[in-house]
């Protein structure tokens, strides 16, 4: 499968952005899907994830309450509603698929599939 994740862009710290990621070549119903993000000079880290049929979602502690993950299987896309944004959530982020990530789905290394990556950039 191929992932394009876009949504992303400049916004003032409490502004809201959505994210999609967007499924091709193969059908992303298949696929357990998650956020990660990137922040300059720091290592990649788990954002969210949702599971197959969407029933299942995690959060990482630093989002929780602000971030909300869903997936239209019709559509063949994810999304990630990112509300009351901080400067600390500037980030790339990333989605990506795993056909199988079970207990280990906040680790990248679970995931097979990767998008490009979208900017986003919150100022304070």
């Amino acid at each position: 499968v191929q992932l394009q994740a876009s949504g992303g862009g400049l916004v003032q710290a409490g502004d809201s952005l959505r994210l999609s990621c967007a499924g091709s070549g193969r059908t992303i119903s298949r696929y357990e899907m998650g956020w990660f993000r990137q922040a300059p000079g720091k290592e990649r880290e788990f954002v969210s994830h949702i599971s197959k049929n969407g029933g299942t979602t995690y959060y990482a502690d630093s989002v929780k309450g602000r971030f909300t993950i869903s997936r239209d299987n019709a559509k063949n896309t994810v999304y990630l509603q990112m509300n009351s944004l901080k400067p600390e959530d500037t980030a790339v982020y990333y989605c990506a698929a795993a056909l199988g990530a079970s207990y280990y789905y906040s680790s990248g290394a679970a995931y097979g599939y990767w998008g490009q990556g979208t900017q986003v950039t919150v100022s304070s």
